[in-house]
C-alpha cells in the first residue's frame, strides 16, 4: 500500500471516530509501529491532525469553532440535528454529550424553545448559551483533551443526581450485534452514567459510523430508543436496525 493510500485511510478513520489508536492502525493496515508513527508525525506537521499519546485526533473535532477546520460530513450532521430537534419539547430536561454533531444540534435549536440542558461538553454549553430561552448547566470535572468532554468520578456522581427526559449521544461505533461502543474507557463510564440518568436515549450518528465497532461497550442496542442518521428511515442501509424496537429517524 502506498503512503498516500495509507494516510488517506488513517484520515478517514479519524474523521469517522474522532480519534485513532496507533496500535489499532498497525493491526488494521498490517504495518509496523514505526510506519504509523512516521505517518502520524507527517500528517501532524502538515496540519491535518493533532498527535496525542498513543494515536491522533481530528482538528475539526478538537477546534470546531475554527473556521479554517472543515467539519467532516457537516451537511449530514446538520440534517441529523434538524431531525433530533423534533424530539425536543417545551420545558424538557435534556442531557447531551459532545462532538461536532451535537454542536450542529446546539446551533439549530429554535430561540423560542424553553428547556433545560445539561451537558458534559464545554463547547456544546457555549453554543447552547446563545439561545435566550435555554437554561444551560455544565456537568464539570476533568476535561478529556482527546474528546473535549468532562470525565471522571465527579462527573459520574453529578449525573447520578440528575433525572432527564432524554439523553442525546453521539456514537463512536454502533452495530446490531455489539451495540454502542467507544475507544476511551473514561468516556464509556460517563456515557453509561448519562444513559442511566435518562428516560429515553437518542443516538445521533452519520451513517458511515454504523456497523463499526470500537474496543469498549457502552450499551446494548436495545437500550437505544431513537437512532437518528442523515438517511431516510426506510433506507436499505438501515434495514438491519429496523428489526429492533428502535425508532429510526
Amino acid at each position: 500500500m502506498l503512503k498516500e493510500e495509507r494516510q488517506a485511510l488513517i484520515m478517514r478513520q479519524i474523521n469517522l471516530h474522532n480519534k485513532v489508536l496507533s496500535a489499532d492502525l498497525c493491526t488494521e493496515l498490517n504495518v509496523s509501529e514505526d510506519t504509523i508513527r512516521r505517518d502520524l508525525k507527517e500528517m501532524s506537521e502538515e496540519g491535518k491532525i493533532l498527535k496525542v499519546h498513543g494515536g491522533a485526533i481530528g482538528k475539526s473535532f478538537h477546534y470546531p469553532f475554527n473556521h479554517n477546520n472543515e467539519v467532516y460530513a457537516q451537511e449530514a450532521k446538520q440534517r441529523i440535528a434538524e431531525k433530533a430537534i423534533t424530539l425536543l419539547k417545551k420545558d424538557m430536561v435534556v442531557l447531551t454529550g459532545g462532538g461536532t454533531t451535537m454542536i450542529e444540534l446546539a446551533k439549530k435549536i429554535p430561540d423560542t424553545l424553553r428547556a433545560t440542558f445539561f451537558t458534559i461538553s464545554p463547547l456544546v454549553a457555549v453554543t447552547l448559551a446563545d439561545h435566550p430561552e435555554l437554561t444551560v448547566i455544565g456537568i464539570g470535572g476533568q476535561l478529556s483533551k482527546n474528546s473535549n468532554v468532562h470525565i471522571g468520578a465527579s462527573v459520574i456522581n453529578q449525573l447520578n443526581d440528575v433525572q432527564v427526559d432524554i439523553c442525546l449521544l453521539g456514537a463512536n461505533g454502533l452495530s446490531v450485534h455489539e451495540g454502542m461502543t467507544d475507544s476511551d474507557w473514561e468516556v464509556v463510564q460517563v456515557k453509561r452514567a448519562m444513559i442511566h440518568s435518562a428516560k429515553e436515549l437518542a443516538v445521533l450518528s452519520i451513517a458511515e459510523k454504523l456497523d463499526s465497532v470500537q474496543r469498549m461497550k457502552v450499551c446494548e442496542l436495545d437500550v437505544v430508543d431513537y437512532l437518528i442518521t442523515e438517511l431516510e428511515p426506510d433506507s436499505h442501509f438501515l434495514s438491519s436496525y429496523s428489526h429492533s424496537d428502535i425508532i429510526l429517524m
